[in-house]
């Protein structure tokens, strides 16, 4: 789901969770007692890497991530009515964007060389205009998506429609994530659950939350914090028909789709051939990539 400011951009009592990248040297979905193939072994690279420093694509290994919850910052009636007219001009110019419940961060510390520690709170979407507010206090989001490798080593990538708050932009499946019902914490389930969801929502793929494994975590230019999960590979032929039937399913309900198409990339060079900008983590997380796959 998009909506302005969304964490795939260029992210009370405390709610203690811990969040464990856990990859093996041979994936969950290979057999027992063989090597992988080529194909299935680019998702495989242990600790799972955060790339968290102020400078977009410098990573750092992270074996351990919490998750703590806490209160959002108060905001002067000042700021909360600038950011309400600022929202206001953006639902009227595009109607589909929505005030829906989201997570956004509230801090973000490595407490050692191998630990994330992540504050977060439960806010709306509108909280993502107050960068738009001179002077505001203006949290990131927390967004997850799921990297779709294919058989032969490509990846998949997406490139979001007219209707969405980043017309033609390139990215990976996945969106921001929704904060859970009371009394249930944020954790790996959530987290997962939130993922498997987006790439149910866009591309009609339907995978278990438990296939997907911790690959990556990255901090944007806008202090956006990414989680970055690896779905066992498919056949490139899985993802386009599905989004193929998808597409018009989503139409005929009165919605727009998430997605304008998908294409398939083995590097960054891949991404330079593409027509329209590219999130901010792409390029990052494609090298990575493609330097596991050598």
């Amino acid at each position: 789901m998009s909506a302005v400011g969304d964490g795939r951009g260029a992210a009370a009592d405390p709610v203690n969770s811990g969040l464990r990248a856990f990859t093996s040297p041979t994936p969950p979905w290979a057999p027992a007692g063989r090597t992988p193939p080529r194909s299935s072994r680019q998702l495989t690279a242990s600790p799972a890497r955060s790339c968290l420093s102020r400078r977009p694509g410098a990573c750092a290994a992270a074996t351990e991530f919490c998750l703590v919850e806490e209160p959002p910052p108060q905001l002067t009636a000042e700021h909360r009515t600038a950011r309400d007219r600022v929202w206001d001009e953006l639902v009227g110019k595009n109607p589909a964007l929505f005030d829906g419940p989201v997570v956004a961060c509230t801090s973000l510390t490595q407490t050692s060389p191998h630990e994330l520690h992540l504050g977060w709170a439960r806010v709306t979407y509108r909280n993502f205009v107050l960068r738009r507010v001179p002077g505001a206090a203006a949290l990131p989001s927390l967004f997850v998506d799921v990297l779709q490798p294919t058989d032969d080593g490509a990846l998949l990538v997406a490139q979001m429609s007219t209707a969405t708050a980043h017309p033609g932009r390139w990215h990976l499946p996945g969106g921001s994530v929704d904060h859970p019902d009371a009394g249930w914490p944020l954790d790996t389930a959530a987290l997962r659950g939130n993922a498997a969801r987006e790439l149910l929502e866009e591309l009609g793929v339907d995978i278990d939350p438990d296939e997907l494994t911790l690959w990556a975590v990255t901090r944007g230019d806008h202090g956006n914090i990414g989680v970055h999960f690896a779905a066992p590979p498919q056949p490139a032929t899985v993802p386009t028909d599905r989004l193929a039937a998808v597409a018009p399913a989503t139409i005929a309900v009165g919605q727009v789709p998430e997605l304008e198409q998908v294409t398939f990339v083995h590097g960054p060079a891949d991404l330079k051939r593409l027509d329209g900008p590219h999130a901010d983590y792409l390029v990052p997380l494609v090298d990575r990539y493609a330097r596991i796959l050598r």
